[in-house]
């Protein structure tokens, strides 16, 4: 038996691991899992080439908890390890990565997902035990070995008994980690990390029900057996050609990651390529509603089917994160700091990939089954919308299948859209004026005044579609886009031929000042507009650049020096003054019966934009129904 001393210039590294790691205590298991995968995965390769002659067979990694003796077991059956290459690769290799992890971090506040950047993936075991022993024996004709550490600089080293090839890693589990003897906890652990591993993983037994006998009366019990339980699925849907798999092989797929979700996916986009950087992977686009904040399953990262996380902002494109489904790349460092993730080169590139192709698979969708794609707009637009505001390279492929639907059900394309329009919807400076309502109900008599003139009228109803509009507007000539209750529809698209007013210039100060006087509330601005006589005699609009920066204000930009919420409403109060009730309200010789006049006919107004609420709404129906009588 040999016993020495691990050569590191720390006295006892042990704490410290337990100490900067300690956020991220579990994650030792899919360490040592990781290993024993890699150490099965390598002597395949080595069979393979005829390296190693040995029979590959059908290996499996074991899992066993001793709870009586406070133990972990973690056993595979892979290549296995020489007396040398346990020196090398326990003593040596990785305490270099301790040094260098030391001096980096020894004064550093806790950094979650250091490990696998510095090569102490099997040091992780540390964190939750206080002696640490490794019995392995390698695929070479060599004696086994067995290997104990206390937690202290010092190891021993003596010949093992293991018969069989491959390494088992055993953890006597300390007083505070003792919730890694519970068959409940790992299996947790092994659900989160390990659930796609390449090798399969077995954590003892199921029960498994048998057919019943032929001869069995109808209440005898079935019968049973126990059959080994194993966690995992070695080969997802992901790692597989998307030549083999089906539509429904996608939706299968789909329900192994998210066994909550009832909900089936709207559609799929399957990643897959190796240069100049290996990735596979496959995203779907859930039913999506208009809550930017509803996010309960997201995309998972994988490096080599072992789980790394499900943060995955900075990796994949912020508007692609209300996505679902799984990414898994061999170049994306296993454990390192997010700041780390961000700024690495690869991962930059993967990011405009997965841009790229989500552009390329929606573009296609459009191209192929148009009517199919209008019908589940409204449950992506979020997605492609957001996409437009945040990506630019995005904000140009999507010129060709985003979409904008009208109150009529019809869907344009931005080049019909133009088409379509500009020669009505062109005003005096050459500006093409696109209307839109943001809400059907609540607009609709604007909508209608607009379609009686024979305009096209949008619905464009997502949270940031205001913000979307700015960036559409800064980026196309000559373009302006006005919600149908901004303005009188004769202002929001100015042509030359403007009515004539039937009321003087001294009538209309009169008229000013008649209404001012009842109107009490100073958020409403009295504008008076000469307009067809049959148009409605008051109108009230909330002006687009003051209604707009209150909307981008509530989710997140746009107008930040009012404070957020803090935009005050504004409308202003339009006048029909070619109306002969208009004309009526001017006439009238009595106050009391002007003052009635005035307010009914504003109440009427508020009431169209559905500003007319509580008591003011109870007293308007009172006094209305003491018109009639």
């Amino acid at each position: 038996m040999a016993t020495g001393k691990i050569n590191v210039s720390v006295d006892n590294i042990f704490p410290l691991i337990k100490k900067f790691l300690y956020s991220d205590h579990e994650i030792f298991l899919r360490e040592l899992i990781s290993n024993a995968t890699d150490a099965t995965l390598k002597l395949k390769h080595l069979t393979s080439i005829g390296e190693a002659k040995v029979e590959y067979g059908n290996p499996i990694i074991e899992i066993k908890v001793d709870k009586e003796g406070k133990k972990l077991h973690i056993i595979d059956q892979g290549l296995g390890m020489t007396e040398e290459e346990v020196k090398k690769y326990i003593n040596e290799v990785a305490f270099s990565g301790a040094e260098e992890f030391l001096d980096k971090y020894k004064d550093a506040e806790k950094d979650a997902g250091i490990i696998g950047h510095f090569g102490l993936g099997f040091y992780s075991s540390f964190m939750v035990a206080d002696k640490v022993e490794i019995i392995t024996k390698s695929y070479k004709d060599e004696p086994a070995v067995h290997w104990s550490c206390d937690g202290s600089p010092e190891f021993s080293l003596k010949q093992g008994k293991k018969e069989e090839r491959g390494t088992e890693i055993i953890l006597h589990i300390a007083e505070d980690s003792t919730e890694f003897l519970e068959d409940n906890r790992i299996s947790e652990l092994l659900r989160k990390y390990n659930k796609f591993m390449p090798i399969p993983i077995k954590f003892g037994t199921r029960t498994e029900t048998l057919p019943k006998p032929e001869d069995a009366k109808e209440d005898d019990p079935a019968p049973t057996q126990e059959v080994d339980n194993f966690v995992n699925n070695p080969n997802p849907a992901w790692t597989k050609q998307p030549t083999e798999l089906e539509d429904k092989d996608y939706k299968e797929f789909y329900r192994e990651l998210y066994p909550m979700q009832f909900e089936e996916p709207l559609f799929h986009i399957h990643l897959n390529v190796d240069y100049p950087f290996n990735l596979t992977g496959i995203l779907y686009f859930p039913k999506l509603t208009n809550d930017l904040n509803i996010q309960k399953d997201r995309i998972q990262l994988y490096q080599n089917q072992v789980f790394v996380t499900d943060n995955v902002e900075g990796i994949v494109p912020e508007f692609l994160t209300m996505l679902r489904g799984v990414i898994d790349s061999p170049d994306i460092p296993l454990n390192v700091s997010r700041s780390y993730l961000q700024a690495d080169g690869a991962v930059k590139k993967i990011s405009s990939y997965i841009t790229r192709k989500v552009a390329d698979k929606l573009n296609s969708l459009f191209k192929n089954d148009r009517e199919e794609f209008e019908k589940k707009w409204n449950d992506i637009k979020i997605v492609i919308e957001y996409g437009m505001l945040s990506e630019d390279k995005f904000f140009e492929k999507a010129e060709k299948f985003a979409l904008y639907p009208t109150v009529d059900g019809n869907y344009y394309t931005f080049e019909e859209l133009q088409e379509k329009v500009k020669a009505n919807q062109t005003d005096k400076d050459e500006k093409l004026i696109l209307l839109y309502a943001s809400n059907q109900e609540e607009q609709h008599s604007y909508i209608e005044a607009a379609k009686a003139k024979g305009y096209e009228v949008l619905l464009l109803d997502s949270p940031i579609i205001s913000h979307l509009m700015q960036k559409l507007e800064t980026s196309k000539e000559k373009l302006s886009f006005a919600r149908v209750d901004a303005d009188h529809l004769d202002n929001l698209i100015k042509k030359e031929d403007t009515q004539i007013s039937k009321l003087s210039d001294e009538e209309k100060e009169k008229l000013k000042t008649n209404l001012e006087e009842v109107i009490e509330d100073k958020k409403y601005t009295v504008q008076l507009e000469a307009m067809d006589s049959d148009a409605s005699p008051f109108i009230i609009t909330e002006p687009e650049f003051m209604r707009r920066m209150k909307e981008m204000q509530q989710t997140g930009g746009g107008g930040g020096m009012f404070g957020m919420g803090n935009m005050p409403e504004m409308y202003n109060l339009i006048v029909n003054t070619n109306h002969e009730l208009v004309s009526e309200i001017l006439n009238t010789k009595t106050a009391k019966k002007r003052e009635r006049l005035i307010n009914q006919s504003i109440d009427l107004a508020r009431l169209s934009k559905g500003l007319l609420k509580g008591e003011e709404l109870t007293n308007f129906i009172k006094r209305s129904y003491e018109m009639v009588k």
